[in-house]
């Protein structure tokens, strides 16, 4: 048997953590793929005046010959693509994109294929040592107005929404139709007719998410609605959306009110019916219970959010110029699940990812290098995440939503997302694993809130953009409840 053809490949340095691969096929390799696939269309094609697998290859070559280079161009050059990244130990994040238009590349009679791409590859760091990480737990003691906010917190949820016209105020939902359009561009991007905004809180100081845009006089543009108005919503693109052709781009949202809700809160008693309780006693206790669950959580999220920290101010390498949609989208869901596990509505899960859509760019890289961080401490580690343990998430996570755990696995799975739930739980693995031989000191609540406080302060030297309130979701929930 001849020894199979070995492709020409150059790998230069094209950026911070990307490279230029220049892939050279060989004539012989491009021979050999188009006789194979013009056998196989001569066993499969009948041409008039000839039988199944008759047809002379002269006729099948001038009928199909052009179809046939470009399905073997296509074929080639992504075996070839597969095989220089297995060959020289090539560790993509994300595809690969060509540095001249493929369509323009054409197999020549005589001639190899050369080709070149651009891959965003994993950048290379040294991992900081690990025994001197020092780390505050913070202790909270679960009090009775804690556990009477969650009750009314309850009677909100289970409440019954009430149409309304106008005078809206904070908690009230609008629905309509929207649309989406970018400058300079004759016809919207975007368009529905169900699209959902909730009018700012008065702690939201006037800001609020529209279609997963942060808009910061949101209040001030409701204000004096009601429905069958139709507003103009003015703002531009975040830098690092995870759709890129929307980043930095002025933006017009139109949105038409054509209903709005307001949420009437159920009584103590009509909580307890649903939950099936036979008293507020009982109601009392398993509010308790579920805040210490959530207590403890938080808790853990907050030193996991140190150790983090401590990584990121350690641990210095350069992202790619160009951070791709799937990167930050994948970076996004993560946060989603995050919130969600952590308890918060879908509200507050919505508003807060504009917020982060809206970070500097210090922040929003933080992010990203952190996720390559953890990537390698993982490997380290030999960090596995279980089948049991995915499905655990997803039961957590669904009954934070109110859903059943088979609607919500089949959710991520339609969607693509299931794999962000194993990356999130190998991330808290590793992070945890981190904790148990670090420094831990137990703080106060108060303590905490202050050192928060304080670091908040410190952000905007570092981001380039003014302080602002610190949000409600930022805290731990049990110590807000």
């Amino acid at each position: 048997m001849a020894e199979a053809t070995v492709n020409d490949v150059k790998i230069e340095d094209a950026g911070p953590a990307r490279k230029r691969l220049t892939i050279t096929i060989p004539v012989e390799t491009i021979a050999e793929k188009i006789d194979d696939s013009l056998a196989t269309l001569m066993a499969k094609t009948a041409l008039p005046g000839f039988r199944k697998g008759r047809a002379p290859r002269h006729l099948l070559e001038r009928r199909f010959g052009e179809a046939v280079r470009a399905e073997t161009k296509n074929q080639l050059m992504a075996d070839a693509y597969a095989s220089a990244i297995e060959e020289h130990e090539i560790k993509p994040v994300g595809e690969p994109e060509p540095v001249e238009p493929m369509d323009e590349l054409e197999i020549e009679p005589g001639q190899p294929l050369t080709f070149s791409l651009h891959v965003e590859v994993v950048p290379e760091f040294e991992v900081p040592p690990l025994d001197s990480v020092e780390i505050k737990k913070p202790i909270l003691e679960i009090e009775d107005e804690h556990i009477e906010a969650e009750k009314k917190r309850q009677c909100r949820e289970l409440g019954e929404p009430s149409e309304i016209e106008q005078d809206f105020q904070g908690g009230d939902r609008l629905l309509g139709y929207a649309t989406v359009s970018k400058e300079d561009d004759e016809e919207p991007f975007f368009r529905s007719d169900e699209v959902v905004i909730t009018f700012p809180e008065e702690e939201d100081e006037g800001k609020g998410q529209v279609l997963g845009l942060l808009i910061d006089d949101l209040a001030a543009l409701l204000k004096d609605r009601k429905v069958g108005d139709q507003l103009t919503i003015k703002t531009s693109g975040p830098e690092h959306h995870e759709r890129e052709d929307i980043r930095g781009k002025k933006l017009t949202i139109e949105f038409e009110i054509r209903g709005a809700q307001r949420i009437t809160p159920a009584t103590i008693e009509e909580v307890i019916r649903h939950y099936d309780m036979a008293s507020e006693e009982i109601l009392r206790e398993q509010v308790k219970l579920a805040l210490e669950q959530r207590r403890d959580e938080e808790q853990a999220t907050a030193m996991r959010e140190q150790v983090f920290e401590y990584l990121l101010e350690h641990v210095d390498f350069e992202l790619p110029e160009k951070l791709s949609a799937a990167q930050v989208e994948r970076s996004l869901e993560r946060h989603r699940l995050e919130m969600l596990y952590r308890g918060m509505t879908p509200d507050e899960v919505e508003k807060r990812l504009a917020e982060i859509r809206g970070e500097s760019e210090y922040r929003a890289l933080g992010r990203l290098k952190l996720s390559f961080i953890l990537h390698k401490l993982a490997q380290e580690f030999t960090v596995e995440v279980s089948d049991q343990e995915i499905n655990g998430r997803i039961a957590a996570i669904a009954a934070q939503r109110g859903v059943r755990p088979d609607q919500l696995r089949a959710e991520l799975v339609q969607s693509d997302r299931l794999n962000q739930v194993a990356i999130q739980l190998r991330e808290h693995k590793t992070a945890d694993r981190i904790v148990q031989q670090a420094k831990v000191t137990d703080i106060s609540a108060d303590e905490w809130r202050k050192m928060v406080e304080a670091k908040a302060a410190e952000k905007p030297a570092k981001s380039g953009k003014k302080k602002s309130k610190k949000s409600k979701t930022d805290k731990p929930q049990a110590e807000e409840s």
